[in-house]
């Protein structure tokens, strides 16, 4: 019974993936000295360039193909004011249409059918955020009654997220040698460098209803402020 118990355990390490022996093997290996795990971020500020918004058409009627084409024609009004401001189409995406029946609640009798509701929504890049309120504003005014938020973020961040990058891994090393100095020793090698974390896109747009009426003072106004851009790292030293 021993021996066929000696025998399983030999074949089932033999059917074991050959990489991850090997990668046991290696990390019990190639560290003689001592072991240092440092964790690191690296972090850089960028000035948004694209700003993400939902702007669309909510419309009622008595039946629901009444709602539906004052959706659909309101918004082709809509498409146009972005394409006479110079959004390219594609940067305009249809996000959703959606149509739902109204009721009136009275107490003590069944819901009434009162008419439909139609819904019309658009997904648009802004790609000149300078001129994004006086667009917002446009689309207003031509019939855009659903506004939801910016999302303003980063349109190409790999190039910011490789500067972010450098800075994690000389912060992990510096680390490391303030480390072994105070341990009276220095870092003879890296052993390994994994990353995590990255560019976070921006929190869902908040949504936000823009009434036909609008002042005439001013226009909207967005207003890019700056984003963080962080990369973390987990690299592992040898000390000697």
């Amino acid at each position: 019974m021993r021996n066929f118990v000696a025998a399983a355990l030999l074949a089932s390490a033999a059917l074991m993936p050959s990489a991850a022996l090997a990668q046991q093997s290696t990390i019990n290996q190639t560290i003689t000295g001592t072991r240092l795990d440092i964790n690191a971020v690296g972090e850089v500020t960028r000035v948004p360039d694209l700003a993400i918004i939902s702007a669309g058409v909510i419309t009622r009627s008595a039946t629901a193909s009444g709602a539906i084409q004052q959706a659909a024609a309101r918004m082709a009004r809509v498409r146009e004011a972005l394409r006479q401001a110079g959004i390219a189409d594609r940067d305009i995406q249809t996000s959703n249409i959606s149509l739902s029946p109204q009721y009136v609640y009275v107490k003590d009798q069944p819901p009434r059918l009162s008419g439909y509701s139609a819904s019309n929504q658009l997904s648009v890049r802004f790609r000149d955020i300078a001129n994004t309120g006086k667009i917002l504003d446009a689309l207003v005014a031509e019939g855009a009654n659903q506004i939801s938020g910016p999302n303003l973020t980063i349109d190409k961040p790999e190039s910011a997220l490789d500067e972010a990058r450098v800075k994690a891994i000389a912060a992990a090393r510096a680390r490391a040698d303030l480390y072994a100095r105070s341990l009276g020793m220095r870092v003879t090698r890296v052993v390994s460098v994994s990353e995590s974390g990255g560019y976070a896109p921006p929190p869902p747009m908040a949504p936000m209803v823009m009434m036909a009426e609008r002042s005439q003072a001013a226009d909207s106004k967005i207003d890019p402020g700056e984003q963080k851009l962080q990369v973390s790292v987990s690299m592992t030293f040898e000390l000697q």
